[in-house]
């Protein structure tokens, strides 16, 4: 490792406040596939992102649940769902300034990698199961308590999903639910989907969107507005 890389690592130790005792784990964590040079011996941060994944999950819903004791599961997922996602990785990733120590490939780099939504993502979710291996749970929770920031409290405040508002309402009024796709269009690459959300006994409310899910939650929620109720 040259100079400059160990310094790197160092300032990285130092911003995220976890001194690695296995540093190979913090540089398999920090090195993208496009920096490998074909040897065995050399991994990129691939497999650490897989677990990082779930080390994360498990820490989120572990909190979610201390902190929501009377909130169903319908309304813990669109929180979860908040904070375990790409962006919500890459703003960690930026709040740590992760993106100063990744290694990567002379192109790759004059690319923007660094600044790369997915890439910094990726680098998060690696650098949290490094911590994880490193040091056990207790470690990476703290690493996740401290760049996930105010994203904790900013969740308490997300509304329930649409799709979950309306099926408690309909299962309230005792009445069926159901979604009939009225159009899709577009390639396979990139469809558009129209869909009706339809409640027995009450006319259809349309949505839009780019995947059935999307469409679902937009008549969902035009069918709540539609009848005064709060999304």
């Amino acid at each position: 490792m040259s100079r400059k890389q160990d310094a790197a690592l160092d300032a990285l130790e130092a911003r995220i406040g976890h001194t690695f005792e296995k540093r190979a784990l913090l540089q398999e964590a920090l090195t993208h596939g496009s920096a490998l040079d074909g040897a065995r011996v050399k991994r990129s941060y691939d497999r650490l992102e897989f677990l990082g994944d779930r080390v994360l999950g498990l820490v989120v819903s572990e909190r979610l649940l201390a902190e929501n004791k009377s909130i169903e599961e319908g309304e813990l997922a669109p929180r979860y769902n908040a904070l375990v996602n790409k962006h919500a990785c890459a703003a960690a990733a930026r709040a740590a300034d992760l993106g100063a120590a990744v290694v990567l490939s002379p192109s790759e780099e004059a690319n923007g990698g660094r600044g790369k939504e997915a890439i910094l993502a990726d680098i998060c979710e690696s650098v949290i199961a490094a911590i994880y291996l490193d040091a056990g749970l207790e470690a990476a929770r703290a690493f996740i308590y401290r760049f996930w920031g105010e994203a904790f409290d900013d969740v308490k405040a997300t509304p329930r999903d649409a799709k979950t508002a309306l099926q408690e309402w309909a299962a309230a009024k005792k009445k069926g639910l159901h979604y009939n796709v009225v159009e899709q269009t577009g390639p396979e690459h990139a469809p558009h989907f129209v869909i009706d959300a339809q409640v027995d006994g009450f006319p259809p409310s349309r949505g839009e969107g780019g995947s059935k899910r999307d469409a679902q939650r937009a008549a969902a929620t035009a069918f709540l507005k539609a009848r005064g109720e709060h999304v």
